[in-house]
């Protein structure tokens, strides 16, 4: 079989379509052999794609702004979806079902000190018609020191990508209160990205067959069945608390059936950026992205 090379810029259970072509068998029916990988921390996953480590990773659109914004031009585009909707969770101390946004105001709330997660929350935020700048926001590093702080009492609320709220909830230390992407609806969130050459190629072609075959088993399949599949790459997640996990983004809508990177979404993603200031030009579609390779 051809070795095809994938990389994750970030690997949790919110990249599961693209797990799941790994997971699922799919890239073994079309004769590929893979081997995935983790962007090295602070490394965006497309310098893989440069220096030709990889075939096709896990990005997001924002990165195209990136490049673009400096003046880069590149031949890498983004020609799938991964998720089509914020992924990001808001857990509390304690439940609380009458939860509205204008609690945060005053409130101390653990965010990630930047990058797409804190545009995203932003924006959410201005939905939601409250005032970011009332929040009293604490930055303690990462996704691990974010949980850790929570645990420890430092904050009223903290964000997080699943799994991490769900096993906040296991351990009986939190409650989901709200999901990030309700507020902010169908975007451009993260998204499969590899350069014009290889998605020219025969290779490519086959990754895009196996990869929409993912896409329709992430919604037609139990949220059981998959995380059984998906256990042996989160050996530190308990079984019910990922299943937990991938049935909540399944009824969110984050994996739609359909790969393309919409019109409307990519839209959608420039005025979240645009509004968060980082974006001074709203750059065409195809600056960005392109189709799928077309499949017989």
């Amino acid at each position: 079989m051809d070795k095809i090379n994938i990389q994750f810029t970030l690997f949790s259970a919110f990249y599961s379509p693209l797990i799941a072509v790994i997971s699922g068998g799919f890239l073994k029916e079309e004769g590929l052999d893979a081997h995935w990988s983790v962007a090295p921390a602070g490394t965006s996953a497309l310098a893989s794609l440069n220096d030709g480590s990889a075939h096709v990773v896990q990005s997001a659109l924002s990165q195209g702004f990136t490049a673009l914004a400096k003046g880069e031009k590149s031949s890498i585009r983004h020609f799938a979806q991964v998720n089509e909707m914020d992924g990001f969770f808001l857990t509390a101390k304690h439940p609380d079902p009458n939860f509205n946004w204008k609690k945060l105001e005053g409130s101390k709330v653990i965010l990630f000190g930047g990058g797409q997660p804190l545009v995203m929350f932003k924006y959410a935020c201005h939905k939601a018609g409250i005032d970011f700048g009332k929040l009293e926001v604490i930055n303690v590093g990462g996704a691990a020191d974010m949980d850790a702080a929570f645990r420890e009492g430092k904050a009223d609320y903290v964000q997080q990508q699943g799994p991490f709220p769900q096993q906040l909830e296991a351990d009986g230390v939190g409650s989901i209160v709200a999901k990030v992407g309700e507020q902010i609806g169908l975007c451009g969130f993260s998204s499969l990205a590899a350069t014009t050459e290889w998605l020219d190629t025969d290779m490519a072609q086959a990754f895009v067959r196996a990869y929409r075959k993912a896409r329709i088993y992430m919604n037609e399949e139990t949220a059981e069945n998959i995380a059984a599949t998906q256990q042996q790459y989160f050996p530190k997640i308990g079984a019910a608390v990922l299943q937990d996990c991938i049935a909540t983004y399944q009824q969110l809508g984050n994996w739609s059936p359909h790969i393309d990177i919409t019109d409307s979404a990519y839209e959608a993603t420039l005025d979240i950026y645009q509004y968060a200031g980082g974006l001074e030009n709203r750059y065409e579609y195809s600056q960005v992205c392109c189709q799928a390779p077309t499949t017989s």
